[in-house]
């Protein structure tokens, strides 16, 4: 196996491993968004369904392009700015103040996965670009 394939494989499996908590996430917030916008203080379930989709297409994305024989950097490149705009924008609503405390820790839990998801993007993308 070459350097090359190796470093490409850890890209894959950086898109791969975001692939999976993304369709995870938009599943879970789809068929639970009624218990979930209870849980965390939403006042209108559709909101979750929304972002569950966004989140279902997403996942597409990243498992289409992992899928290819050779990855395409600058859309692993643009997942990893979807990841930060998703960590800012986290950061925007916990300041908004408009969920309770389990929202706000939730929010606060998935923002830091998707900041590391972000970081081994961009750290595998760094290596297959040497």
């Amino acid at each position: 196996m070459s350097a090359q394939n190796s470093e490409s494989d850890l890209l894959r499996l950086a898109l791969l491993a975001n692939c999976v908590f993304a369709g995870i996430a938009g599943i879970i917030l789809i068929f639970g968004s009624n218990p979930l916008s209870d849980l965390f203080g939403l006042p209108m379930p559709a909101i979750l369904i929304g972002i569950g989709a966004l989140l279902l297409v997403y996942a597409a994305a990243l498992l289409l392009n992992s899928l290819r024989v050779t990855i395409c950097q600058t859309e692993a490149l643009l997942a990893v700015f979807l990841n930060i705009a998703w960590v800012v924008g986290s950061m925007g609503l916990l300041f908004a103040g408009s969920l309770n405390r389990a929202g706000n820790w939730t929010v606060t839990l998935v923002a830091n996965i998707v900041l590391l998801f972000a970081a081994f993007q961009f750290y595998a993308i760094r290596r297959v670009r040497r």
